[in-house]
């Protein structure tokens, strides 16, 4: 017995204790962060040719080069299954910018080589390599998963599902579709004064806090929402914009839709962009987590909340969720419209085309939404994308015994915006 004693004392002796694997872990992580706040990286603009704009030299490029395949040689030695549940999401948080840097940093040096003047503004594809670049900025808006066929797919699969929904409201509505359009134009859906708008929102505002605490964690510490007429004119066209605690909503020279007022509040406010982005900032991320940015996380939950308002309470009447369809139609044509103007290189007639092709009476959108996609391409694919994620994951955990919508929310929520392919193994990993 002695013997075998000694021989566990010395195996105790030689294998490394817990606590300094942990501060190994810690070490790396520190070291990158301290390594990449060096290169002093432009976070990813919503504009591709502000992205372009920030290139660094070759030089520079070389030296982020080295960063990156130092920390692939820094993570080699870690077992992946041996580390705490925090530090697995850390780990898959580099492996994940690792991937995204390893694409980028080669455009960027061909980019480099290129040594043009200017910067062609047109569209993504008519740029030299136009093809993989629209690809590598779609993996940093979305996910190193997608790709722009398949999201293509989607997006013409999410254009027939919003098409049925609208189909049957209409026949819910028990009129036929000629009566049916006209009814939804005339003129009681419809404000025509400043203060209307306002106090429907306000009252609106009311209702829903006392209903959202049934359905989302964390509501009583959520700062008080100010709602507010927005002054920036060339924002008319969009019913409305969240920023610094406030909803926004545009009254300018046009009545108000008032099917626009349960989306627009239930996506800018609560729970949407309000909720969500404060109860992020008091469920304190970790410090590597701060460096990256995420966006189809947050636009993709603002869009997701919308898709359940039966469940929450949201919709009172069929013609608050048709005004979510009407809109999310427009979101559902600019999947596939980004990925033909920035990947298959659409002319604008083209693009206007497949507009009209789904969406008649309104063209000014149309052309709007085309000028922006070819400024800012994939950022309208977040909204899709997100929601697609969320209630895919949803779907799943509701077959489990026990599902409650309060926790599924609590649970998306706790990590902070994380890229939806960490997320998911999170979400789903007590799945029988």
């Amino acid at each position: 017995m002695k013997k075998a004693h000694c021989l566990y004392a010395l195996l105790l002796l030689f294998m490394p204790p817990l606590s300094s694997q942990v501060n190994a872990w810690e070490q790396v992580v520190e070291q990158f962060r301290k390594d990449y706040e060096k290169l002093d990286l432009m976070p990813l603009r919503i504009a591709y040719v502000d992205n372009l704009g920030g290139i660094k030299e070759m030089v520079e490029l070389q030296q982020q080069r080295q960063v990156f395949e130092h920390l692939r040689q820094e993570l080699q030695p870690f077992d992946y299954q041996q580390l705490s549940e925090k530090q697995q999401i850390e780990y898959r948080l580099l492996q994940h910018h690792l991937l995204l840097n390893e694409v980028r940093i080669p455009l960027e040096e061909q980019w480099r080589a290129l040594n043009l003047d200017t910067i062609p503004t047109a569209r993504l594809a008519y740029l030299p390599n136009g093809k993989a670049w629209y690809t590598y900025f779609l993996q940093q808006w979305v996910d190193p998963s997608a790709t722009p066929e398949a999201l293509f797919d989607f997006g013409l699969s999410e254009i027939e599902k919003v098409q049925a929904k609208i189909k049957a409201i209409e026949q819910k509505s028990g009129m036929d579709s000629l009566a049916f359009q006209q009814y939804i134009q005339s003129d009681a859906f419809f404000y025509h004064q400043v203060d209307e708008v306002q106090q429907a929102l306000e009252a609106y505002s009311a209702r829903m806090t006392q209903r959202l605490p049934d359905y989302f964690p964390g509501m009583a510490e959520i700062p008080k929402l100010k709602i507010q007429r927005g002054q920036i004119e060339r924002l008319a066209q969009v019913p409305g914009f969240y920023s610094d605690n406030t909803l926004y909503y545009n009254f300018f020279d046009r009545p108000f839709n008032k099917r626009q007022i349960t989306w627009l509040y239930l996506h800018e406010a609560l729970p949407g962009h309000h909720y969500e982005i404060s109860y992020s900032r008091s469920h304190r991320v970790s410090p590597l987590q701060s460096l990256f940015n995420n966006p189809a996380y947050s636009e993709g939950w603002a869009a997701y909340v919308e898709e359940i308002g039966w469940e929450i309470g949201a919709y009172d009447t069929i013609y608050d969720e048709l005004g979510k369809w009407e809109w999310d139609l427009i979101r559902s044509v600019r999947v596939p419209l980004d990925i033909g103007l920035n990947y298959y290189a659409w002319s604008d007639e083209q693009a206007l085309a497949f507009w009209q092709k789904y969406i008649s009476g309104q063209d000014d959108i149309g052309l709007r939404e085309i000028a922006r996609m070819k400024r800012w391409p994939c950022q309208v694919i977040t909204y899709k994308y997100g929601a697609d994620q969320l209630l895919r994951w949803k779907a799943q955990l509701e077959k489990q015994p026990g599902f409650d919508l309060k926790q599924f929310h609590e649970q998306v929520l706790q990590y902070g915006p994380l890229p939806f392919s960490i997320l998911e193994p999170l979400l789903l990993k007590h799945l029988d």
